[in-house]
């Protein structure tokens, strides 16, 4: 019998009640980062947000090895949060999994509610309160950011696979047995982050470079380190 690895869920995984209790707490937490997001679309994040949600849903696409036989890809949360807010970020990636789902049966969809729940809300959540704690070091200049989005996107990948975890606990296959599967999936995924901070970290990075105004974890802190910079020229 093979041990479940992935934590993009196909159909099955899960028994009816968890994906049914999945599925609300996807709805409610979507409703509400909906209802948040309002404050931060102005007229930068709103085009931000769109190409934010098409490179997340393009690199998500595309698979890169972390073991033999074993492949991982962008979950994207954490990259979505830096770069728009945690709300909109939250957003982004819920429409890329619906998009996926429906379109390219990527996920299953009665397990959209909790791929939801893990990769756009869990992980989000997680990646931005890690990169809003690190959020000195990330001020401090490119190098500072480029460590806190590498290790946001850590944080992001292994907490969404614990959401797996959870879920597969409360409703998932008694055959199989929970140890396992928790080790097989946190290690595999901690593998996946170093994968997703790579590439987190490198976006990021070039966005920073050219238009730092546009990262939402530097509101606030790029306007004083350009007068600083001016002050001591």
């Amino acid at each position: 019998m093979t041990t479940p690895v992935a934590m993009h869920m196909s159909d099955g995984l899960l028994n009816t009640p968890t994906t049914v209790l999945f599925l609300g707490v996807a709805v409610i937490g979507v409703a509400i980062a909906a209802a948040k997001a309002r404050a931060d679309l102005d007229d930068r994040a709103a085009p931000m947000a769109g190409l934010v949600a098409a490179f997340v849903f393009a690199t998500q696409m595309l698979n890169f090895p972390v073991l033999a036989g074993v492949s991982g890809h962008l979950l994207g949360g954490a990259l979505a949060a830096i770069l728009v807010g945690p709300w909109v970020g939250a957003l982004c990636v819920s429409i890329v999994l619906v998009v996926q789902a429906f379109l390219f049966s990527d996920g299953g969809l009665t397990a959209l509610g909790a791929n939801i729940t893990n990769m756009a809300l869990i992980g989000t959540a997680a990646g931005f309160g890690t990169a809003l704690a690190l959020k000195r070091l990330a001020a401090r200049g490119k190098a500072g950011l480029v460590a806190v989005s590498f290790t946001a996107a850590l944080v992001n990948t292994v907490v969404a696979a614990l959401g797996f975890v959870v879920e597969f606990a409360i409703g998932g296959d008694a055959a199989f047995n929970l140890g396992a599967v928790a080790a097989t999936v946190l290690g595999v995924h901690v593998l996946i982050g170093i994968g997703e901070g790579v590439i987190t970290a490198l976006t990021v990075g070039a966005v920073a470079a050219t238009r730092p105004d546009l990262v939402y974890l530097l509101r606030g802190t790029a306007k004083p380190l350009e007068l600083r910079g001016k002050a001591t020229a």
